[in-house]
């Protein structure tokens, strides 16, 4: 089917979507960099596309209707901060949240069989739900049954604890196929961190983890430590700092030897180390067993080896999306700064995700 790319960043949608066989005629989106990387990973020449959503006009729309056939699906993340956990939750009240009409704006005169969308799980329940009982109630006025579905990107075989609702929309009378609900694929896409990076507390701030453990959700800053120098012993303890805002607690006794006796190093990267449980959310590793946090736009990532802890590569961060080396290659070769290519991954979708609920949309005959 047609898709039309809305709110596109850097194109993990689309990939999800051409995946799944569907074909992309259109993209929509006003970040300059992430234009300049999903140009060059998508090579979208001769699309029709535009930068802000809210200067096409309904003339335009009815154009491209008209110019480039009929649009079976419109897709895109529309802006989440205004319904995020982590920002004001200013929803419809915020500007970023009425963003969300102009989604409807398009479907209500290209009529698409499909609507495919996709925000952050706390748009279920902002503002006591009542945000998304008008998302539901603009979605039935347009002529649109609606599922939605909160997904987890840890099911779906990329290492990365990031939960989103997906909503789909069905056009009455298309005869659309019902997509949700849907399974984790396996178990066996769940990975384990080493437990000897337990540390107390289940906050959203831990950002250092195992190579084999599971990422948190990840954000649009670049992340990680360097490799910390040891400044002050204090009480059993080695203070190690790297500078005023990051230091590592290297604890002592806390670790077992091979006979099952406490031994060793336990390695903590905290803000400051009398600050563990205060309002700064200084942890920064997670507890053994625990997925890594979500990519978002607001800390810093960083992967355990031995004990060094290093940053996240860009690279990195874009595989925690599911997206291809070839696509990362791109977008670097293309010219996009590192700081760039970090809040892209974290600003994405998880594209295996969309892939699963898209090889789902057809036409039931």
């Amino acid at each position: 089917m047609r898709v039309l790319d809305l709110f596109s960043g850097i194109g993990g949608f689309r990939l999800g979507m051409e995946a799944a066989g569907h074909k992309a005629v259109g993209w929509v989106e006003i970040d300059k960099h992430a234009r300049k990387s999903y140009e060059a990973i998508h090579q979208p020449e001769g699309e029709w596309t535009a930068h802000d959503i809210t200067s096409v006009s309904d003339d335009d729309i009815r154009l491209l209707g008209r110019e480039r056939g009929p649009i079976d699906i419109i897709c895109g993340g529309f802006p989440c901060q205004a319904f995020s956990v982590a920002g004001k939750r200013g929803g419809f009240s915020d500007t970023r949240g009425t963003l969300f009409f102009e989604i409807a704006r398009f479907a209500s005169i290209l009529k698409p069989k499909y609507l495919f969308l996709e925000n952050v799980k706390g748009l279920l329940n902002h503002d006591k739900g009542r945000t998304f009982e008008i998302i539901l109630q603009t979605l039935d006025e347009l002529g649109y049954d609606a599922e939605w579905q909160v997904l987890n990107s840890k099911d779906f075989g990329v290492p990365q604890n990031r939960e989103r609702v997906f909503i789909v929309g069905h056009l009455r009378g298309r005869g659309t196929r019902k997509v949700f609900p849907i399974g984790r694929e396996s178990a066996e896409t769940h990975c384990k961190l080493a437990g000897r990076l337990a540390l107390p507390g289940k906050d959203q701030w831990n950002r250092v983890y195992d190579p084999s453990g599971l990422a948190p959700t990840l954000t649009t800053m670049q992340g990680g430590r360097q490799e910390p120098k040891i400044l002050v012993t204090k009480q059993g303890q080695q203070i190690v700092r790297r500078d005023a805002a990051t230091c590592i607690d290297a604890n002592y006794a806390k670790g077992l030897d091979n006979h099952g006796q406490r031994t060793g190093v336990l390695v903590r990267a905290i803000n400051d180390p009398g600050r563990i449980k205060k309002t700064q959310n200084g942890r920064r590793m997670k507890e053994p067993d625990e997925p890594m946090f979500t990519l978002t736009t607001q800390d810093i990532h960083g992967i355990y080896d031995g004990y060094r802890i290093r940053k996240l590569t860009p690279r990195e961060c874009w595989r925690l999306q599911g997206f291809p080396d070839w696509a990362f290659d791109r977008a670097k070769e293309a010219g996009v700064s590192d700081s760039q290519l970090y809040k892209q991954a974290g600003n994405s979708v998880s594209v295996p995700v969309i892939f699963e609920i898209a090889k789902r949309m057809e036409i039931v005959k």
